[in-house]
């Protein structure tokens, strides 16, 4: 059995360990708050302009459009496919930062060549170490997303889908579907899918749009050359900040449940070193009556 002192020595670690690891769930706590509000702030815009491409189609449905080449002449097995992932910059987040990495390395290992972009210093650090082809020229921060920043990705990823250097774009986040569960998700960024936009369940309150003539200055195609970048630029922003939420949702949760182990751990320690003061005390206690019973025959 330890030694008392061994034992104190074992219950500070303990409790400085459980300071951090509250503090921490306090500050993850106080995070999530903020991403949840910024999310619920820029969705309006985001559905707007869902809504407003899906307003174009249905009325000009044969429309071709560069955003929306699908590039089938090319086989499957050459193809350029472009991946960008969200990971985090710190870990102790639970299986947050796992997830997509499962999710990711399943996608890269289909067909046709890939190239991958990584958000978060955990995942550059991943597939570093996985020798994968990462684009080292991508290194953006996924704390405090911004729309600027979702902004010049978006032209980043526009420019080598319009240049023929990728053929299809994808996403891999995070998306917190309620306060204990956070599942992995891709969407694809490009190119745009006519369906997706006809879906009335991906399109808020297209019952309520008004079906009347409208006219377009100076053409749909310029329309849509507007709108989808400015579309797109959301849907990243809005999956940075799903992730951003996801991560710090996780990490809580993590927070929570080492809290709890130190706490039982810290019960555990206290009635061992209980245990080791009591048998320490009563050892001298035995010994002083046994010198009293001594000195006692000595004295006959």
């Amino acid at each position: 059995m330890a030694s008392a002192k061994e034992i104190q020595n074992r219950i500070k670690s303990v409790k400085d360990t459980r300071k951090i690891t509250s503090a921490m769930y306090m500050i993850s706590s106080s995070k999530l708050k903020r991403a949840k509000k910024v999310l619920a702030d820029t969705e309006p815009y985001f559905f707007a302009l869902r809504s407003a491409i899906a307003r174009v189609l249905r009325h000009v449905p044969d429309m071709e459009h560069r955003y929306f080449d699908s590039r089938s002449r090319i086989r499957p097995e050459d193809r350029k496919i472009g991946y960008i992932l969200v990971s985090g910059d710190k870990g102790l987040a639970g299986a947050y930062n796992h997830n997509v990495f499962k999710m990711a390395e399943e996608r890269i290992a289909g067909p046709g060549s890939f190239r991958l972009f990584v958000l978060g210093e955990v995942g550059r650090q991943y597939f570093a170490k996985k020798q994968m082809d990462v684009d080292t020229d991508f290194r953006y921060t996924v704390q405090k997303p911004t729309m600027h920043r979702a902004r010049v990705i978006a032209e980043r990823m526009i420019d080598l889908y319009l240049t023929g250097a990728l053929d299809e774009v994808y996403i891999i986040y995070t998306q917190m579907v309620n306060s204990v569960t956070m599942e992995a998700e891709v969407e694809q960024l490009l190119p745009l899918n006519k369906v997706t936009f006809n879906d009335p369940h991906m399109v808020k309150d297209m019952a309520a749009v008004h079906q009347e003539e409208i006219q377009f200055t100076p053409s749909p195609e310029a329309v849509i050359d507007s709108i989808v970048p400015n579309y797109l630029s959301g849907m990243i922003y809005s999956c940075l900040v799903e992730s951003y939420a996801s991560e710090h949702n996780s990490r809580m949760m993590a927070m929570e449940a080492a809290t709890a182990s130190a706490d039982g751990m810290l019960k555990e320690l206290s009635i061992q070193y209980n245990r080791v003061r009591q048998a320490a005390i009563t050892q001298e206690i035995t010994e002083v009556i046994s010198g009293a019973k001594a000195q006692k025959k000595r004295r006959r």
